[in-house]
């Protein structure tokens, strides 16, 4: 026998479900409202190639995801082991003043993309972040698992910032604006992204597209495509560009990727600059591979980034401080060591510095025999 509901139970029914509805809408509304004003200016120019007159575009696209695809994650995840917080780190000792020697170049790995490069008498600062969480507000987003390698107030004058991209764990207002009331240094962004400097008050901000130069002393800095996207708000996905840095100075060129997933552009730098002396090249926030495979490279892939571009030396970045993506906290050093031996590529050629480690890079590095990429990510023409 089948049981109707009565009169009664109907109209509660319907106002549950007018409820729910409501509550739906209203946390939905306040999402798209608190979205909208986190969002970040959009770059107003001429339309490009790769800027259709309010969107950037990847030579190969990257499929934007949306909440069905972020449930999903969510639902399905399986995230690695990350300890808590670790409070203290070994002792380092506090970087150099400056480097002047011709053909010298100074690595310090401070944490995730943050790297100090001196040279020819610059001391330069990778996507700089010394908060406690990247994300909107300082009680949310991405906390830090490790602190910082170099206090800030260790670090030395710094001359110039490179920021890859608008992500929260890239582009640090409150790490930019300590830089710019104590230094003020230039701060070179992909275009776009002055806006939001100006808007928090930070200047020094100079954008440059792909291909762009601009020079900094005796150095020569050119922003280089990459594979990824921005995005700080809601409404302001691919809005402002993102890409790669290249430095060039006395000691060959150096290559930071900032955040990528893989593609030709590695190939392309390496045509247009040769081979590289130094490449930053990320390693995390890879996995699950079905939702990152895109816009981040694999440890793996990484090695073919490092053949690709020919580098003498590589150094392992975007690991172990926050906590992006499924992977252990681990796993990444772990299986770039795997790759490595896979590929038969001499470990001492790619670097996994500890927090805080810095090394002079090694004045003349073997090349290697051949260069190849993994069948399963085939190089496209630019």
């Amino acid at each position: 026998m089948t049981l109707k509901p009565t009169r009664r139970a109907r109209r509660r029914l319907r106002r549950a479900g007018l409820w729910l509805g409501g509550l739906c809408l209203f946390l939905l509304g306040s999402a798209a409202l608190v979205g909208g004003c986190l969002s970040a200016p959009g770059h107003e120019g001429a339309m490009t190639p790769h800027f259709d007159g309010k969107r950037f575009a990847n030579h190969v696209p990257v499929p934007e995801k949306g909440l069905s695809d972020m449930l999903r994650w969510w639902w399905l995840r399986k995230p690695g082991a990350w300890p808590e917080r670790q409070e203290a780190l070994p002792p380092r000792p506090r970087p150099e003043r400056e480097v002047r020697e011709p053909g010298r170049v100074r690595v310090t790995f401070v944490n995730h993309a943050t790297v100090l490069l001196q040279l020819d008498g610059v001391n330069l600062l990778t996507d700089p972040v010394y908060s406690d969480r990247v994300g909107p507000f300082a009680w949310a987003g991405s906390k830090r698992h490790l602190p910082p390698g170099i206090a800030f107030a260790a670090l030395p004058r710094i001359d110039l910032v490179l920021v890859s991209h608008n992500h929260y764990d890239h582009l640090d207002l409150p790490t930019l604006r300590r830089l710019a009331e104590r230094d003020r240094p230039r701060v070179l962004v992909p275009l776009g992204n002055r806006a939001l400097l100006e808007k928090h008050g930070i200047r020094g901000g100079e954008e440059l597209d792909w291909w762009q130069s601009t020079r900094h002393g005796p150095l020569k800095l050119t922003l280089a495509p990459s594979r990824h996207w921005s995005g700080r708000g809601l409404s302001d996905r691919f809005q402002t560009l993102w890409g790669a840095h290249v430095i060039e100075g006395s000691g060959g060129p150096i290559y930071f990727a900032g955040d990528t997933g893989w593609g030709p552009h590695f190939e392309e730098a390496r045509r247009r600059f040769g081979a590289f002396r130094l490449a930053l090249l990320p390693i995390g926030a890879y996995q699950p591979r079905w939702f990152m495979r895109e816009s981040h490279i694999s440890p793996d892939e990484a090695v073919d980034a490092h053949l690709a571009l020919e580098a003498a030396t590589s150094v392992a970045i975007h690991f172990g401080t926050f906590r992006l993506s499924d992977e252990a906290q681990d796993d990444p050093p772990r299986e770039l060591r795997a790759a490595l031996r896979a590929r038969k590529v001499v470990g001492e050629r790619f670097w996994v510095l500890g927090q805080g480690e810095a090394r002079d890079l090694p004045r003349a590095a073997a090349r290697p025999s051949a260069v190849t990429c993994a069948p399963a990510r085939p190089v496209c023409a630019l």
